[in-house]
């Protein structure tokens, strides 16, 4: 069990890492937000996390 609880650590760390390098600081505070809303199932932090993440995905677009 411990092994599987490591591995996912890893894996959300890495993942973090390339959107942050990929996206910026922004994209890890919209992924944050998403994150913790999601969690606490919250649907105002979550939504400014959406909103947040589209920007920056579309920021190149507009």
């Amino acid at each position: 069990m411990p092994v599987i609880a490591l591995l996912s650590a890893l894996a959300v760390v890495a993942f973090q890492r390339f959107v942050e390098w990929q996206y910026g600081t922004m994209g890890i505070i919209g992924l944050l937000f998403l994150t913790i809303g999601l969690k606490a199932r919250n649907h105002t932090c979550s939504s400014i996390g959406a909103v947040v993440l589209a920007l920056v995905f579309a920021g190149p677009a507009l």
